[in-house]
């Protein structure tokens, strides 16, 4: 490890290249550590002076660490990579056999560089958990890495998500998905749909019947309706592997949520449900409640803030999560949080049966009244970006990572240690926002 920023300097001076002095300076940090390692190159780092890489630091990057075992993850987060980019980390996958995880999360990739990804993989025997979020791929640049599943076997994390798929890439994908065994987790989150249909989940759902290995299925922004929520709840009937399902930003009603509750009743694998900024209202609350209050669910964490969701129904959920033996996070801001429900709420977290830790809403109280605030908690509320101050990935602000194993919003960072310049976060009061309901 000693020599990563040397190797850096001499490939910088033998391609006449010059230095980027934020790499140099990360380089030189990893100086003297042992075992795995993480390089974070984020282009959105708060903490330090920033220069965003471009293309030519891609190759020299991929020149410094083409032998060099060591290195297992690289986060390159919110840089200026561009195709050409790809094609020197396309390289370095194809003559690194040590790197694990790879983080392109928005760069300016698209379809030609993703090509030159995907195909870097069909012989890499290493890489387990790949990032393109917010790269524009397209249909195209998906379909090549939908063929690329049909060979690879050791990714095991792969987030396509805001990367505008279309209709025929989703549908490869869960075709894929059929026949493939190593993928644990897949993200096609926002797609470009244009049909009403739900022919992508009615795929989706078949391939849930076959696949028994998928343990994450992030499926939010799609457009989704009850139809498709249906589809899918009946094939988790037989499905005995999936444990976190994401449906948020959907149009997902109180019919659909009947069926999830149905699904909670007879699925005992199903630990995290995601059903944020849809619209359930009271009644689907009500369905939901009912099946998490029995002994058989086995329901760990459940996200219905923005559903529109009253008193009623969040009462009923409160009342579920005192009789439910395993529920252990719930999520309810941006519903209509009356007197009612602040004080269920209080009763849950003074009682100790609900942490602090574990909801998205504190409690206080002015002029006697109890009123609920927004804390800035959630099951991935760092997915899109890193905090200001303390360490990435807090479990109360991430907690679906907690709950499935993982310590941070991507899976680079989990083998990070514990960057020199930044210091332990201090015990900070939680940011709080006041509801105008409960005023």
């Amino acid at each position: 490890m000693s020599g990563i920023s040397q190797a850096y300097s001499v490939v910088c001076t033998e391609h006449k290249l010059q230095t980027n002095p934020y790499i140099l300076d990360v380089l030189q940090e990893t100086e003297g550590r042992i075992g795995n390692l993480t390089i974070k190159l984020t282009g959105n780092d708060r903490l330090r002076r920033v220069q965003k890489l471009t293309d030519n630091d891609a190759l020299a990057l991929s020149r410094a660490l083409r032998n060099n075992q060591s290195v297992t993850g690289l986060d390159v987060r919110y840089n200026s990579l561009t195709d050409e980019g790809a094609r020197h980390l396309a390289d370095l996958l194809q003559e690194n056999a040590a790197l694990q995880c790879l983080d392109l999360m928005c760069n300016d990739i698209q379809a030609d560089g993703a090509q030159l990804i995907a195909k870097s993989l069909l012989h890499n025997g290493a890489l387990v958990s790949l990032r393109l979020t917010g790269n524009k791929i397209g249909n195209k640049g998906a379909m090549h890495f939908a063929s690329m599943l049909q060979v690879n076997t050791t990714l095991q994390e792969l987030d396509v998500a805001d990367c505008d798929l279309g209709t025929q890439s989703v549908i490869a994908f869960a075709i894929m998905l059929n026949n493939n065994k190593s993928l644990c987790s897949v993200n096609v989150s926002r797609p470009l749909l244009f049909s009403q249909q739900d022919e992508t989940a009615v795929h989706m759902s078949r391939m849930l019947v076959v696949n028994q290995t998928l343990r994450e299925l992030h499926l939010g922004k799609m457009g989704m309706s009850d139809f498709g929520v249906e589809r899918l709840a009946e094939a988790l009937g037989t499905n005995h592997s999936l444990r976190y399902l994401d449906l948020r930003c959907n149009r997902v009603s109180r019919d659909g949520a009947k069926c999830l509750a149905e699904l909670l009743k007879r699925n005992a694998t199903l630990e995290i449900l995601d059903l944020s900024s849809n619209r359930i209202e009271d009644d689907g609350a009500l369905y939901l409640s009912e099946a998490v209050a029995l002994p058989g669910c086995s329901l760990r964490a459940l996200s219905v803030p923005s559903n529109n969701i009253g008193s009623e129904g969040l009462v009923a959920l409160a009342r579920a999560m005192q009789s439910s033996s395993t529920l252990t996070h719930i999520y309810i801001w941006g519903n209509r949080l009356y007197q009612p429900v602040c004080q269920a709420f209080n009763s849950l977290i003074a009682s100790g049966r609900l942490p602090a830790a574990h909801t998205d809403v504190s409690v206080y109280e002015v002029d006697g009244r109890l009123c609920l605030a927004e804390v800035f908690h959630g099951l991935r509320r760092h997915y899109y970006w890193t905090p200001s101050y303390g360490l990435d990935g807090d479990p109360a602000s991430n907690s679906a990572l907690a709950l499935t194993g993982g310590t941070s919003p991507d899976p680079a960072t989990n083998l990070a240690l514990p960057r020199s310049d930044v210091q332990p976060a201090l015990p900070l009061a939680p940011q709080l926002v006041l509801s105008p309901n409960t005023l």
